[in-house]
This record gives C-alpha cells, sequence and structure tokens, in this order.
C-alpha cells in the first residue's frame, strides 16, 4: 500500500488547488459583483422608501471570506471522499467474483494451499493490494504453515480489522476539515461583531446601514458554515458506512468461500 500514498497525496493537493481556483473565481466573477449590485440596490430603495423590507439575497449570503473559504474546504472534502469512496466501490466487485473457485462440498487441505494462493497471485499487482485478496492469501499461508483452522480465520479477520482501523484513520483530514468549517464560520461571527462596534457611533447617529452590514457578516458566516458541516458529516457518515460494509463483507466471504471449506483431513 506504500506506492498508493504518494499518488492519493498528489491527488488531494492537485485536487485542493483546483477547487481553490474554479470557487475564488466563481465568486470573482459571479458572486461578489452580484452581491456588491444588490446591496447597492437596497441602500437605494432603503433611502427611498423608510419602511422598505430588503429580502436576503443568496449572493449576499455567501459573499464573504468566510463563506468562500467554507466552500474550499467543503468541495475539497467531497473530492477526498469521492477518491476513498471509488477505491471503496471497486474494492467490492471483487465481492462478486470467484476468487477461490471451490465447489459445494469440496475440501481444501493444506498441500492444495500453494494452489489456491498462487490463483490469486496471479491477479494484477493493484489488485492484490485490495483487502479480499490479501484477507484470502494471509488464510492460505497461515493454513500451509500451521494447519490449524481456528489460527486461519484468526488471521484472515486480523487483516480485516487492521484494514479497518487504517480506513478509519484516513477520515482524520476530512474530520478535521468537518471541524475547521464552523469554526471559520464563527471567525467570521467574531469578525462581523467587531465591525458592528465598531460602527456603533454612526448607529447612534442614526446610521445603521453600516452595522446592520456587519452583523450581517457575523450571522451569515455561521448560517453557511453549520449547514455545510451538516451536509459535508453526512457523507462522511455516509463514506464510513460503505468502509465498513466492505470490511464485514470481507469477513463474510473469507468465512464462507474459503475457511468453512478446509480441512486437515
Amino acid at each position: 500500500m506504500r506506492k498508493n500514498i504518494p499518488i492519493e497525496f498528489i491527488y488531494q493537493v492537485f485536487s485542493l488547488i483546483v477547487v481553490i481556483i474554479l470557487v475564488h473565481g466563481f465568486y470573482v466573477s459571479v458572486v461578489r459583483p452580484n452581491a456588491d449590485e444588490e446591496l447597492r440596490r437596497e441602500q437605494i430603495e432603503m433611502r427611498e422608501d423608510p419602511d422598505y423590507v430588503s429580502e436576503r439575497s443568496v449572493y449576499v449570503i455567501i459573499r464573504d471570506f468566510e463563506q468562500e473559504s467554507c466552500f474550499i474546504l467543503f468541495f475539497w472534502a467531497l473530492t477526498i471522499m469521492s477518491y476513498k469512496g471509488w477505491g471503496a466501490f471497486r474494492q467490492r466487485s471483487l465481492l462478486q467474483q470467484d476468487l477461490v473457485p471451490v465447489a459445494e462440498g469440496m475440501k481444501i487441505l493444506p498441500e492444495d494451499t500453494r494452489e489456491y494462493a498462487r490463483q490469486i497471485q496471479a491477479l494484477p499487482a493493484q489488485v492484490q493490494e485490495y483487502l479480499l485478496p490479501r484477507a484470502l492469501l494471509t488464510a492460505l499461508h497461515r493454513f500451509d504453515s500451521t494447519r490449524n483452522v481456528q489460527d486461519v480465520s484468526q488471521a484472515a479477520f486480523e487483516e480485516c480489522d487492521a484494514e479497518a482501523d487504517r480506513l478509519d484513520s484516513e477520515l482524520a483530514m476530512i474530520r478535521y476539515i468537518a471541524w475547521a468549517i464552523p469554526s471559520i464560520g464563527f471567525i467570521g461571527t467574531v469578525r462581523g461583531i467587531g465591525a458592528a462596534l465598531a460602527q456603533a457611533h454612526k448607529a447612534v447617529e442614526g446610521d445603521i446601514a453600516g452595522v446592520t452590514q456587519s452583523l450581517g457578516v457575523a450571522f451569515n458566516s455561521t448560517f453557511i458554515a453549520l449547514l455545510l458541516s451538516i451536509v459535508l458529516m453526512f457523507a462522511v457518515h455516509q463514506l464510513q458506512l460503505l468502509q465498513e460494509r466492505l470490511v464485514l463483507e470481507s469477513k463474510t466471504y473469507c468465512d464462507r468461500r474459503l475457511i468453512r471449506h478446509m480441512k486437515v483431513r
């Protein structure tokens, strides 16, 4: 699995760069020009009509730098999860294949393990690194060396459990992003409230436009951050569920397709 780590790291860095370019380009060309135009229109309407009630535009809600940062992290996390989800789907496709062709009623003796192992070793090198082939090979090698079915079962299941721990640890970055998004939203809240307090003297004089705009920054950043965090955590749990099913189904595959056929004599 070591040779896959640089590929995934390069993918994450490249995807982050692409997401930054796309999101920032969208903000510069679409979001902020439309938000500025909407704010100017609202100021004109409020001066002409004291009873005018403004309706917040989507562009105004997402216009600030905190919201932009949240969207960048959100889409970056989705690209990382897409990569991991695609890998999990590819591994699950092996569960539909007969990697150890054993007919019902046949027995696998310790002397037969090398023949079955060669069939798995004939798979492409990348496929051999998947969980299911590794668990099957571990079981066959253990049966050849120990001739104990209980040891075989324990070895195969330990291989699956180790993979489960590895998959869970690789979600640490995504969990960090899910924590960072609402934190950035709270930074926007603090910034907006601080800017509103700095303009409190204008509100005393009757000009509340600056105060309301700064408070809008505070509440909008928190709203967007919490909303994205909710969606992201749902996606994280779906990915985790997919990976857990992969591990459990691999254990079941090893037990039903291989271990139950093993007999010492």
